[in-house]
């Protein structure tokens, strides 16, 4: 995956690129955005471990903890215009 590991749920900043996914920790949940193309080819086989190797480690941080059967949403928070 990367140099410093990704520990899934364990804080609000890490962020990983595999290709051009862009994988966001938070401490409730993994947001994944943008796009990657597994290619059949070496490229290919090297994004499809690191996305393996990353879905694995969430699976398992999940399948260890006691879960609720839904999240519930974000609180959202309006602030004041800085530029009004």
């Amino acid at each position: 995956m990367s140099a410093r590991k990704f520990v899934p749920y364990a804080n609000e900043s890490d962020v990983l690129h595999v290709g051009h996914l862009m994988v966001e920790n938070r401490v409730d949940r993994i947001t994944l955005s943008g796009d990657i193309d597994l290619t059949a080819d070496q490229a290919g086989l090297a994004y499809a471990k690191q996305l393996q190797q990353l879905l694995a480690a969430v699976v398992a941080t999940l399948e260890g903890r006691e879960l609720p059967a839904t999240l519930p949403p974000p609180p959202v928070q309006t602030v004041a215009n800085p530029f009004e």
